[in-house]
């Protein structure tokens, strides 16, 4: 058992995001092998209820105000002119590092881990701890810089990159590990610091709970989740509206499409306009309209990770027609457990395949589920445990020190 200090950009409760989904199953399993601490930012107010859980599987939970990245602040303009990343300089919260150094000094934990990059120079203030940040995403602003056109946006996409690589370059040396959700993140990483060991964690489901739902299937029904307050949701939904559905459309006159998620300050007017699309809203639960519907949309390009959306709809029945960059990272083989389309004729051609043919559903359906279940979240925080007995292991100098206080 280790003293383990949890460090988060997203208070974990309510699990109503990719992000806390993954921050809430990873501390649901630290808690079964270790002592943990959670020091997490808040965008707003916790409720009662929320604190509530988050002390029921950490024995001691702080909460700091989040502020986010302000582009046209004082302090951003100015790290126009540092080799960190104004994202970096911007968000750092006097506060936050205070509450850090001031558990650490009385609690000493013997690891540290800062979930997302955000996070990370709080955990490089904790001395004699090991260090892990978990999550580490790069491709998304790797693949911006390189992806960029020529000109000035490919200039500060570039510059963006130079100074995130930069900052990596000079903080990972001081970690133990470093955890990503797929290979491809894995290997960016290596290429930014070839020691340091690099795990994969990925992203899951909760298996036993999806088994349990049950929907009466609706006709013609295709769903996209995803809140469209994220720029990768937006962009997908878009592409999806002005491209594809009117193809689907023009074959199937019935088909619906479900859109569910927060529209909250979203620019839903500068969408196309498009029949027989439907905005649920925010949803307690999307997974009885994802088992309902016959096809589960990821018309995703931008975004780096691996998809929730995707792991849940197979693991709900739901066959899912993706783009490569939707489906990338999950290791599934396509035209057997998911559909995968790079234009919008074939995407369209994959979702009205799968709408005619009852047995072609049943059979993406069955697949879909069977390859799913190394997915589990019960199967990947045994695993997320076994990473971080290893950082201990390689901390032998710690061990005895430790032992000595829990005697």
């Amino acid at each position: 058992m280790m003293r383990i200090l949890f460090l988060s950009r997203w208070f974990p409760h309510p699990v109503n995001n990719g992000a806390r989904i993954r921050i809430f199953n990873l501390l649901q399993a630290l808690h079964t092998k270790h002592e943990v601490t959670l020091v997490a930012f808040a965008e707003e107010d916790v409720p009662q209820a929320s604190l509530a859980a988050m002390q029921a599987i950490c024995g001691d939970v702080h909460v700091v105000p989040y502020h986010g990245f302000r582009p046209g602040s004082v302090r951003a303009r100015l790290g126009f002119f540092s080799p960190t990343p104004r994202s970096v300089i911007d968000t750092f919260s006097a506060e936050l590092l205070a509450t850090v150094e001031q558990v650490a000094a009385v609690w000493r934990p013997e690891l540290v881990i800062a979930s997302e990059i955000d996070m990370l120079r709080y955990a490089l203030a904790v001395k004699d701890a090991g260090r892990v940040l978990e999550e580490l995403e790069l491709a998304v602003p790797y693949d911006a810089y390189h992806h960029a056109p020529r000109g000035v946006t490919r200039l500060r996409k570039g510059l963006t990159w130079w100074k995130l690589e930069r900052y990596l370059r000079r903080a990972l040396p001081a970690l133990d590990l470093v955890t990503v959700v797929s290979p491809r993140e894995q290997t960016l990483v290596q290429r930014v610091c070839p020691e340091l060991p690099v795990a994969i964690v990925p992203n899951g489901a909760d298996l036993a709970a999806l088994a349990q739902v049950a929907a009466m299937p609706q006709p013609g029904t295709l769903i996209y989740s995803g809140a469209l307050s994220y720029y990768a949701n937006y962009d997908a939904v878009y592409y999806f509206l002005a491209e594809i559905f009117p193809l689907i459309l023009a074959q199937a006159p019935a088909t619906r499409l479900l859109i569910t998620g927060s529209t909250e300050g979203v620019a839903l007017d500068q969408l196309p306009p498009t029949p027989n699309v439907h905005f649920t809203g925010y949803l307690e639960s999307v997974w009885p309209a994802v088992a309902g519907s016959w096809v589960a949309v990821v018309p995703l390009r931008l975004g780096g990770g691996t998809r929730l959306k995707i792991i849940e709809s197979l693991a709900l029945g739901t066959p899912v027609v993706a783009t490569t960059k939707g489906a990338e990272g999950l290791g599934l083989t396509a035209d057997v457990e998911i559909a995968i389309a790079d234009t919008p004729q074939h995407f369209a051609e994959a979702v009205l395949a799968l709408l005619r043919n009852a047995d072609r559903r049943r059979q993406f359906s069955e697949r879909g589920r069977q390859a799913v279940q190394r997915y589990d979240w019960a199967a990947i925080g045994r695993n997320f445990n076994d990473v971080l007995a290893g950082v201990a292991a390689r901390r032998p100098s710690q061990a005895p020190a430790a032992a000595q206080e829990r005697a």
